[in-house]
């Protein structure tokens, strides 16, 4: 009797224990998850600048060599789109949207399709070539696709159900980490990406952003993406630029995001007869005029336009046209159907207004740039707290706090008076249209 006592006890051990784990298996696989995307995050953010400063090397080495983008960037832009179309369908654009059908999809085989593993390489790869190619476009975007990938496999390979909170998850995570905004990531996962609370996903969310977080902090250390600012309206021509880059900058954000919508409806209808031979067509030409934009701008409109921002950001003033240039670039870039975000490229935009305005009127060039980027990432994606939070920590502008809260507001009623549809979520309902209509055919063939 005693032996089998003991091996009854044994047992019921070794039962509380493989319960344990049965428990704590998807929680440590969720948690290792948050801490591939900060260190994803790190590690394609050096990709990044490592192509665009050979980029820049390359077409400042000679001479003549200032004409090499006519060559360089059109053939990047037709390869990254050939590449995307046939090896990594959905990596196309931002990422961004992606995410937010892939929320709104019930089918895991739908969801797989707009975030995989897969996509997480050739997201990456693609956007790191379009950026050596001098592409106008952002690695923040792509981040959360990529995020949003990590999270969906922790779900699958986790046996968790909660597919549409961990997404919302590895969004949060994936912007947090590119910026080091960890409560931008927070915001933009509320305000963005659904729209509404959620107090079941908030755990999820917090979770995921303080594990990359701190990832990307071990790898990279602590910083704030344009450095450290200190400037506040001191004077009435400072507090003329609230109200001037709120409207304005939220009327340019609001051209581009409609623009951006309405002329992407009409690239597709152009492109459905052959899909993939304008497409790479429409690539090529796309990225001949971002060369010559770039090269009649002495080279400013190449890349993410951070160097430009963070200039601004310290008070040195831009060309009176960057901000127009830049945002042609940035457009050009985006309709061509290649991998890449908007993020950066619209804080230059928005640094670029801001300079110019503040050029006009007198009054701080810092000051301007920081209000003229609230309002014209506000206007883009017409969500203004993401705007607010994201601006105050990447400039750490503590002393301006309610002149960006207020630019960020009115750049949003703006830019919702003169585009009433989201960007984000206006391109999310192409990739839900095409996953119904794709399941449709599929279920038509097997009845």
């Amino acid at each position: 009797m005693p032996v089998l006592y003991r091996k009854s006890r044994l047992l019921r051990r070794s039962r509380v224990l493989w319960g344990s784990f049965s428990v704590w298996r998807p929680r440590l696989i969720f948690w290792f998850g948050a801490l591939a995307i900060g260190v994803i995050s790190v590690g394609f953010a050096r990709l990044a600048d490592l192509a665009q400063h050979a980029f820049a090397g390359v077409t400042a080495s000679g001479q003549w060599s200032f004409l090499l983008p006519l060559i360089i960037t059109p053939l990047g832009f037709m390869l990254s789109a050939y590449l995307a179309a046939t090896f990594f369908p959905n990596a196309q654009g931002s990422g961004i949207p992606q995410a937010i059908a892939a929320r709104h999809l019930r089918d895991p085989d739908d969801r797989a399709r707009l975030l995989s593993l897969r996509l997480v390489v050739g997201k990456i790869v693609l956007t790191v070539l379009g950026l050596a190619s001098g592409a106008s476009i952002g690695r923040e975007g792509p981040t959360v696709q990529v995020g949003a990938s990590i999270m969906l496999a922790v779900a699958r390979f986790g046996g968790m159900a909660q597919a549409r909170g961990l997404i919302l998850a590895g969004s949060a995570a994936g912007i947090a980490a590119a910026f080091n905004t960890p409560l931008a990531g927070v915001v933009f996962a509320i305000e963005e990406m659904s729209r509404t609370y959620e107090s079941r996903a908030n755990g999820l969310v917090l979770t995921a952003v303080i594990l990359s977080g701190l990832a990307a902090l071990g790898l990279a250390g602590s910083y704030s993406y344009f450095g450290s600012a200190a400037v506040a309206p001191a004077s009435v021509r400072d507090w003329e630029l609230v109200l001037v880059c709120g409207i304005g900058g939220g009327a340019l954000g609001a051209v581009f995001s409609g623009l951006a919508l309405h002329l992407g409806q009409h690239v597709r209808r152009w492109a459905h007869p052959q899909p993939l031979r304008r497409m790479v067509m429409l690539a090529t030409v796309c990225g001949l005029a971002v060369a010559v934009i770039g090269i009649l701008s002495d080279g400013t409109t190449f890349g993410t336009g951070y160097d430009q921002a963070k200039a601004a950001v310290e008070g040195n003033p831009l060309p009176l046209l960057f901000f127009l240039e830049k945002l042609l670039a940035g457009f050009l870039s985006m309709i061509s159907g290649i991998p890449g975000g908007i993020f950066a490229p619209s804080l230059a935009v928005g640094a670029g207004f801001g300079s110019t305005v503040g050029s006009l009127l007198g009054s701080s060039i810092a000051l301007a740039a920081i209000l003229g980027m609230a309002g014209y990432f506000s206007g883009v994606v017409q969500a203004p707290m993401t705007a607010f939070v994201i601006i105050l920590e990447m400039t750490g502008d503590h002393q301006a706090v309610i002149p960006i809260m207020a630019v960020s507001m009115i750049g949003y009623i703006t830019s919702r008076i003169l585009s009433r549809e989201p960007l984000y979520h206006g391109l999310s309902r192409v990739f839900i249209a095409a996953a119904i209509r794709a399941r449709r055919a599929r279920e038509t063939v097997e009845n």
